[in-house]
């Protein structure tokens, strides 16, 4: 029996060593995963606090995205800034929070008070969007010939809308000199401390033939009314600084050394101007570029140094300020945030070449644009063409397609102006 025994004593003891090493193993293996997942909670824990500016800090840092269509048809990098991914769905969030912030701060502005703004829809939104954020309000007159959602908009966020009939910037009821009046009124109002509406207990004065909302006013200036607060996006140069400060350092970071060039429209000018100026204060061998529409002024000044239309110099007047039907582009003044740019030339855009590049990046890219943004895309195929294959070239995606469905999209307003898309590639650019 000693033998047999002798023969099973080695493999039972064998067999207890290797499940000694495995229970071993077994353990030191758990024991180190417990570790990391202490270390792992460790870390989570350590991760700094989210800010308490809430909505806000959502705006800005959009991605920087390839335009494969444009960019393959080229031969050149073309990128879009996706401003249209900002929470209030413009790169005008940008701009409204900068305005706010450095009115606040320098007391122009309080908790409690009335933003005022004259804007063709954006900005006023944006406006409209991050008010809340500061416990401020908006009050914002708009021309009636701007898509209607984009009023809608504004009322769905809160802001109370005067619709009027678009004048010459000179004259006292252009819709930005009367964004300009509520301000003051506001301001009057708070002075006083009065509980009734801030029209003074008088009958709302007509405005081409529209009055204001009494009941809406007296929503805006309640009683608790701190005073009001022109933003005059056009002027104010918080705007050319919101894309100094950020828009631009942006598409820096993002491109590196790699930027050739970047090409905007302009409307006020703080978009196409602070980009510029910072881009070449990095790189003085950026190119960049304007693109404007039919009617605007702004591309004889780049070009020639002057600020008249053809149509101004055979002396004939026209019934709006720019004729096209692309909205918060194109104007017939320097304002101060457009002086502030730093360009190398610029480009004319049509309204059927707006129309047929939306449809075209809507087919082939996915990409549901605005009027704008649509613009700043034919300007960035110019510019490929001019400086020729192999080059970066960015633009700005300013906004999505969504406010623009009553006109830029709608089939029976387009053909009004003969403006039906019918292009199936980029032949309206002559590129086969």
């Amino acid at each position: 029996m000693a033998p047999v025994t002798e023969r099973t004593t080695g493999p039972i003891v064998a067999a207890a060593a290797t499940i000694s090493i495995a229970l071993i193993s077994y353990c030191f293996y758990y024991n180190k995963s417990d570790t990391k997942t202490t270390n792992s909670k460790k870390k989570k824990t350590s991760k700094p606090k989210p800010s308490k500016k809430g909505l806000v800090d959502a705006i800005g840092n959009t991605p920087l995205i390839r335009i494969n269509s444009l960019s393959d048809a080229t031969g050149c990098e073309i990128l879009g800034k996706c401003e249209f991914l900002n929470p209030g769905g413009s790169v005008k969030d940008r701009v409204a929070v900068k305005i706010i912030e450095e009115a606040l701060e320098s007391g122009k502005l309080s908790q409690g008070g009335v933003v005022t703004e004259g804007s063709a829809g954006s900005t006023a939104i944006s406006l409209a969007t991050v008010a809340p954020s500061y416990r401020c309000k908006c009050h914002v007159v708009i021309p009636d010939d701007a898509a209607i959602e984009k009023s809608q908009i504004l009322e769905a966020l809160g802001a109370t809308v005067e619709r009027v009939r678009p004048v010459s910037i000179t004259h006292t009821d252009h819709y930005v000199n009367i964004a300009r009046r509520r301000a003051i009124e506001a301001n009057e109002f708070a002075s006083k401390h009065r509980k009734a509406d801030c029209f003074d207990g008088k009958e709302p004065e007509q405005i081409n033939d529209y009055g204001p909302d009494e009941t809406k006013q007296s929503s805006i200036f309640s009683s608790d009314c701190t005073g009001g607060f022109f933003a005059d996006q056009f002027e104010n140069l918080a705007n050319f600084r919101a894309h100094y400060d950020g828009t631009g350092p942006e598409i820096w970071e993002q491109t590196g050394d790699r930027l050739d060039a970047f090409v905007a429209a302009a409307g006020t000018g703080g978009t196409v101007a602070g980009v510029s100026r910072f881009l070449q204060e990095k790189n003085r061998n950026i190119k960049c570029f304007l693109v404007d529409p039919p009617g605007s002024s702004l591309f004889n000044k780049v070009t020639r140094g002057v600020m008249y239309t053809k149509e101004e110099a055979e002396g004939k007047r026209l019934k709006n300020p720019f004729d096209t039907i692309t909205e918060g582009i194109g104007i017939n003044r320097l304002t101060q945030n457009f002086m502030m740019a730093k360009l190398d030339g610029a480009f004319r855009g049509t309204d059927r070449e707006a129309v047929e590049m939306s449809r075209f990046l809507l087919k082939n890219d996915g990409l549901f644009l605005g009027s704008s943004s649509a613009m700043n895309c034919v300007g960035a195929v110019r510019v490929a063409e001019s400086l020729g294959p192999g080059h970066t070239i960015v633009t700005i995606l300013c906004d999505n397609g969504m406010r623009h469905l009553s006109k830029f999209y709608d089939a029976k307003y387009l053909s009004q102006y003969d403006l039906t898309p019918t292009a199936t590639g980029l032949e309206f650019l002559d590129i086969k």
